[in-house]
This record gives C-alpha cells, structure tokens and sequence, in this order.
C-alpha cells in the first residue's frame, strides 16, 4: 500500500491522469504495510541471488529497484509509456520495457520468477496473461500475484445501502474487479502447482484515502446510478470522518503464490 510526490521528472504533464496514478501508486507504495507485503512477496518467490524475475505492471519500478538489490536480475515490464518512462528517470540503472501481460518480451521458459502486483483486476482476459506467465516461467519458476478485491471494500458510512452501491458501481467499472478471489482457480486453471494463498487487510482511518473514496463515488455518478447531490453527500460524510478520526475503510489484499511443473 506509496508517500511520494512525483513532479518534475520531464513529462511535461505533472497533472495529466498518468501522473495522478504515479502519484496515487506512490502513496500506497511508500506505507509500511505494502513494504511488509513486498517483502513477502519476495519470500514467496524464493529469490536467490543471479536469478531472473520480471514485474509484470512495474509501474514506475518500486519492486524492480528492491529486487535489484537482492542480487536478482529483476526486469519490470508495464504497457505505459509513461510510467516506464519516469521509472527509468528515477532508476537509470534499472531493466524496465514497455510491454504487455498478454505477449511479454522473453522466450519461452526463460525466466524464474514471476510477479505482478495490482495488475490483474485491469485484464480483461486474466488466464490468458497467466498462460502467457507460464509460458515464459522455467521449470520450477515461481509466481506470485498480489491484488485487492474490488468488490468487497469495506467502508463505514451512515448510509450503508449507498455505500454498497457505491461500492458495487466501482467494481462494475474494472475489467476483471474479482479477479484476486479467483487466483486460486486461475492458477490451478493454468497448470500450475503448490498453489497457496494469503490474505491481508489493509485498514486506514485517517484521510490518506480520501481521494480514492472521493472517486468511486464521483463514478458512481459518472455512471449514473447515483445523483451527484447523493454522491457530493456521502463524500462530506467520509471527509467528516476523516477530520474527526472516525473514518474506517478496510481493502481485503489476496498473495496467491505458485510454482510452474
């Protein structure tokens, strides 16, 4: 879950909806708890020094830069430009492409591990990028998917019939918003073995998630299942909370870890 302000890094779009996702991404990257989760990432993918691993959805290249660290040849792969762009501003020494989860740059079985991290629930075909995972996975290879459910975020609200629309509204906009409840299956689905799963939650309770509260229920709007004086209400609603330290939004994150035959 990153504090981290990204500005001035020669895009010449700080405000433009890439940069705002950077910005979003670097909140939660930067919070204690997602660095714990990275790390167990890491563990679930038995990284030892020399191996080859790629980040699938890298981003600007948080993980790349931890697992390049750790003596691993990381590579992280992500379909936009842009974030691949201010990744390899901020880390010029690291391996980062531009690709895509359905047709990775690597020859079959050429890597030992892969990762991805919130990237599944934007795929609107998720075992096709998982064949295409075990496809460039060696014998053996580890993989490792982290992702929330967008259907199941808990929020505390005076008006919990809105709060489920809203809710529920948001999933109905992701390609693939239950995904992370499925990698089990998904997983066991495209051959792979020793399928095991983690769950954790991420709670907050102050205004760090203000801006995301605030643009599921703006969609909510945008997609017209609610009027914007009911969406500006329960917007004022969770602000309040967060003011007064009453705010509780709860996220359930799903680790699936496997190995390919």
């Amino acid at each position: 879950m990153s504090n981290i302000t990204v500005t001035g890094h020669g895009t010449g779009h700080e405000d433009d909806p890439a940069n705002r996702l950077i910005r979003q991404l670097d909140m939660v990257d930067a919070l204690p708890d997602s660095a714990e989760l990275r790390v167990r990432s890491y563990e679930l993918l038995h990284l030892v020094p020399g191996a080859h691993v790629i980040d699938v959805g890298c981003g600007a290249g948080w993980a790349v830069g931890e697992m390049a660290e750790r003596d691993v040849r990381a590579i992280g792969v992500d379909i936009s430009e842009q974030m691949i762009a201010v990744g390899r501003q901020r880390r010029p020494e690291a391996d980062l492409r531009v690709g895509d989860a359905y047709a990775l740059p690597f020859q079959d079985g050429e890597v030992d591990g892969y990762r991805a991290e919130r990237v599944y629930h934007e795929l609107d075909d998720p075992a096709e990028a998982l064949a295409e995972a075990r496809r460039v996975l060696a014998p053996g290879g580890r993989i490792v998917l982290i992702g929330q459910d967008w259907d199941t975020f808990v929020i505390d609200s005076d008006d919990p019939a809105l709060t489920r629309t809203i809710v529920h509204s948001r999933a109905d906009g992701v390609a693939s918003p239950r995904a992370a409840r499925g990698y089990r299956n998904l997983l066991l689905d495209a051959g792979f073995d020793d399928v095991e799963v983690e769950v954790r939650t991420g709670v907050f309770t102050d205004g760090l998630m203000m801006p995301m509260l605030s643009g599921i229920a703006h969609a909510a709007c945008s997609a017209g299942v609610i009027t914007q004086d009911r969406a500006d209400a329960w917007i004022e609603e969770q602000t309040g909370r967060a003011r007064s330290g009453r705010l509780f939004l709860a996220i359930p994150l799903f680790v699936a870890a496997a190995r390919r035959p």
